[in-house]
């Protein structure tokens, strides 16, 4: 029993509330027991946000994805080809009794898996698709040599021009004919003489054809084509009728080109197709696909479109710069195989005036280019890694090399990842890189502000609409702040999901279930109203929203609630509440209603740190939208960034600091973003980066190896009797290796089946039926339990279960309970973690471990 604030005793396993009269086609489940499910009976109504709450481990996303969305998806692939069919006998299916008036299921979690660096924010919503649209119909091409803008011209507008620009100027008007070898000369010249054309350009002057044949036979050959002059003419408004015959003529006899100089000096390249005037460089008619980074045709032919190139890394080369070359700064030469290398250059080091007891950092850059490029007398790093990039077939040299490269920006395209010809059309004066390097609430006030031309808006209106949509989705959904150009893959899982969340709204289904995971993680206070109204748009719909959900905003948003509980994994699994979120919130005796009424609260610490006195202090932070930002972080104390999404936290901490910091311990990282000064590095002994990335990439990776816990637990199952009888050391009770493992699933307990086009499938493995090992490991027990029966315990059962057994082992498993993961099993698949479920369980490895020192950054 537990007291209020009203002092009143509230029963921890609260009365579940009566159920209400439903309509006959809501969703109704009956007998549910997956995981920790105890046998629970629920309804879903349709067309209504429900929210599913409770503690962490309670059995939310059990309900949400292990039952709601397992089994809408296996209905969906029952009615796919008989093909398909053949493995549905194979996906596991939810254990119940019976589920009625189930939807067409689409989920959204916490997750991203895109790991290619070609998806980008725009590819991923389709918004680069319609951009791409938009400047192949509306784009002004420019030249892609002097940025000039492209237009075709005709005889008429350049009559315009001329008496416009050129009024009073002399002018001589021509065109080329193509030239390969003498006969073809001789036959232009012929040609010409019998149409009329007595008088050719070259070098400076007009020459006549029939006196100075030879010499413009040579220069046709030498230069590929014969310039021909129709009129030499004073530019004037009496002679318009004439001057327009003229053109006329040399765009007909040109085949569409032609050319007018005047006074000998400016030369005007005229075409009916895209040319430029000045240079004479030719233009195209744009495709959509000439805007794809992704293509061949569009794609930047150095980066092939991924916008940076790899290149050896001075940084990486020389991680420690405080050494001297004698000291081993430069680090590939101090591996046993290349000290020749640094043999060589040091004998000969003197005669160049290089000394070898001198810090790197403060060598000048005629020492350093000679370091690189090396003499006659030795190799530079420059010879050493080509001499390595011959033997880049073997695999060790491959992985020797990729230590010292790093990511540096395309110097062909500037990062822009496409060609010249892609990024010399534009519209609104901007490039289609440049308008996709601006955030999506820059993009959305472009597009409100464009003005286009009659023509271009008629043609454009459909991407226009479909651009202003999207973009206007993604501002409600609390995006505003991303570019549309950062790639995918550095996306968290909660900006992942509102992308998600932004596709099915534009895509303006009906009928469906949707399925959200706690969308409101990573959101500021202040955007979280914005996203529970996009939600609610997908109910207004007639789809059927269940959202598994902490926030109180987003609860009291909700129209039904289901809550599961009272406590976490074997404690859990119970339905404490269902009915409408209205009545949850005034009368429900539940964990999270008291909560949210004020009636528990966490309490505030008694007592702060005030830190050591000294402070990591990193100054003029200019990257992204960062404003020369100064930054003081005090050492020995727990320091907490806040700001709303966008506001430049991760710009500051992440891409400015940690990468700042990382190469003074050895830590790749990538290049960090501006600054001016960094001081206090020597107040620290390490650095750790905990953030929500997965643990691992395969099923056979789960909490218990990340945390050094199996180890321990594998030793104690070789000691026992059964297993010194059958001789199977530690190493039988891994399922990393071969020997006790299942050699049919690897370990792994499960078979992945790939379903091409929609995401692959896990199934228990049918030799071991998901228990990973061999029947002869399984038959070594532990206290009545195997080893799979361990690997299927939560944290909180197996710190009981392993109580006495060593102290080591204990604390591990008790970390886990202290991080709020306690509900997790032993051997449960990384894939199946959320990213704040994953970030936890490192903070529980660092712990474990005590790796780092009481100043290190967590």
């Amino acid at each position: 029993m537990a007291k209020s604030k009203t002092n009143k005793v509230i029963p921890l396993i609260p009365k579940v509330t009566p159920k209400e009269k439903l309509k006959t086609n809501d969703l109704v489940i009956k007998g549910l027991r997956q995981n920790n499910l105890k046998n629970i009976s629920l309804t879903i109504p349709h067309n209504t946000i429900t929210g599913i709450v409770g503690p962490s481990g309670s059995g939310k996303s059990t309900l949400a994805f292990d039952t709601l969305f397992a089994e809408g998806r296996w209905r969906f692939m029952e009615s796919m080809s008989t093909y398909t069919r053949m493995f549905l006998e194979r996906m596991d299916r939810p254990e119940l009794d019976t589920i009625h008036n189930i939807r067409p299921t689409i989920a959204l979690e916490q997750k991203n898996p895109v790991r290619t660096s070609r998806s980008t924010v725009g590819t991923s919503t389709e918004i680069h698709d319609y951009l791409r649209l938009l400047y192949a119909r509306a784009g002004a091409p420019h030249c892609a040599e002097c940025d000039k803008k492209l237009l075709p011209t005709d005889p008429v507008s350049t009559l315009k021009k001329l008496l416009k620009e050129y009024c009073g100027l002399k002018a001589i008007i021509g065109f080329e004919m193509d030239t390969g070898d003498i006969e073809q000369a001789e036959a232009a010249i012929k040609s010409c003489l019998e149409k009329g054309f007595i008088r050719a350009w070259q070098e400076g002057e007009t020459l006549l054809m029939e006196e100075a044949e030879e010499e413009l036979k040579g220069n046709a050959v030498k230069e590929g084509s014969l310039k021909v002059v129709t009129d030499r003419i004073v530019i004037k408004a009496e002679d318009r009728a004439r001057l327009g015959e003229s053109l006329e003529l040399a765009f007909n006899e040109g085949k569409g080109k032609a050319w007018v100089l005047m006074d000998g000096k400016t030369k005007l390249l005229l075409s009916k197709t895209l040319l430029c005037e000045s240079c004479g460089t030719e233009g195209e008619k744009p495709s959509p696909v000439l805007f794809s980074f992704n293509h061949p045709l569009g794609a930047c032919a150095e980066c092939k479109g991924f916008g940076n190139i790899l290149k050896y890394d001075e940084q990486r080369i020389f991680p420690d710069q405080e050494l001297t070359l004698e000291e081993g700064a430069i680090e590939p030469w101090t591996k046993p195989a290349y000290t020749g290398w640094y043999d060589e250059f040091a004998r000969s080091a003197e005669l160049y005036d290089i000394e070898l007891d001198k810090k790197y950092k403060y060598m000048n850059e005629e020492e350093k280019r000679l370091i690189f490029e090396g003499t006659e007398d030795f190799g530079g790093l420059d010879d050493f890694f080509a001499h390595l990039e011959v033997k880049k077939y073997k695999l060790h040299v491959r992985v020797f090399l990729s230590r010292y490269k790093g990511q540096f920006k395309c110097p062909s395209c500037d990062g822009a990842r496409l060609n010249k010809k892609a990024i010399s059309i534009k519209v609104g004066g901007k490039n289609i890189s440049e308008l996709s390097s601006l955030t999506i609430e820059e993009a959305r006030k472009f597009f409100l502000k464009l003005e286009l031309g009659e023509t271009e808006s008629q043609v454009a209106k459909e991407p226009l609409r479909q651009l202003t949509t999207k973009l206007e989705f993604l501002k409600q959904t609390g995006l505003g702040y991303i570019t549309l150009d950062r790639p995918t893959k550095t996306l968290s899982g909660g900006e992942s999901q509102r992308i998600h969340l932004t596709n099915q709204l534009a895509g303006a289904l009906s009928g469906v279930l949707y399925i959200i995971d706690e969308p409101s993680i990573g959101l500021h206070p202040r955007d979280i109203e914005m996203l529970t109204q996009q939600i609610k748009k997908l109910a207004k719909r007639g789809n059927t929203v269940v959202v598994v959900e902490h926030d109180h905003s987003v609860i009291k948003s909700t129209e039904y609630t289901i809550e599961l509980g009272p406590g976490s994994g074997e404690m859990g699994g119970r339905l404490v509440y269902q009915g409408k979120t209205k009545k949850f919130l005034k009368e429900a005796r539940t964990l999270t209603a008291e909560y949210i009424r004020g009636e528990r609260s966490i309490t505030t610490p008694r007592w702060r740190r005030s830190g050591s006195g000294s402070f990591i202090k990193i100054s003029g932070a200019t990257g992204n939208n960062l404003a020369d930002v100064d930054l003081e972080i005090p050492v020995k104390a727990l320091t907490c960034v806040t700001g709303v999404s966008g506001s430049g936290k991760s710009s500051l901490i992440l891409d400015t600091l940690y990468n700042a910091l990382a190469p003074n311990f050895k830590i790749k990282s990538e290049n960090a973003l501006p600054y001016t000064s960094l001081t206090g590095v020597n107040l620290i002994e390490g650095l750790k980066l905990i953030d929500q990335n997965p643990i691992g990439k395969t099923p056979r990776s789960n909490p218990v190896t990340y945390i050094g816990a199996f180890d321990e637990i594998r030793k104690l199952y070789s000691q026992q009797r059964a297993a010194i009888g059958l001789s199977l050391g530690p190493g039988h009770f891994s399922f990393n290796v071969t020997g006790g493992r299942c050699e049919s699933c690897m370990g792994e307990g499960v078979e992945k089946l790939e379903m091409y086009f929609l995401p692959d499938v896990y199934t228990k493995c049918s030799s071991c039926g998901g228990k990973r090992f061999k029947p002869q490991v399984l038959d070594v027990k532990l206290k009545g339990r195997n080893i799979s029966d361990v690997l299927n315990m939560t944290f909180d059962e197996a710190h009981t279960f392993f109580k006495g057994m060593g102290k080591g082992l204990s604390q591990k498993l008790a970390l886990l309970g202290e991080v709020g993961l306690g509900y997790l099993k032993l051997g449960q698949s990384a894939t199946s973690l959320s990213g704040g479920e994953a970030q936890r369980l490192k903070i529980a490895r660092e712990l474990a471990g005590y790796s780092l020192g009481e100043a290190d950054i967590l």
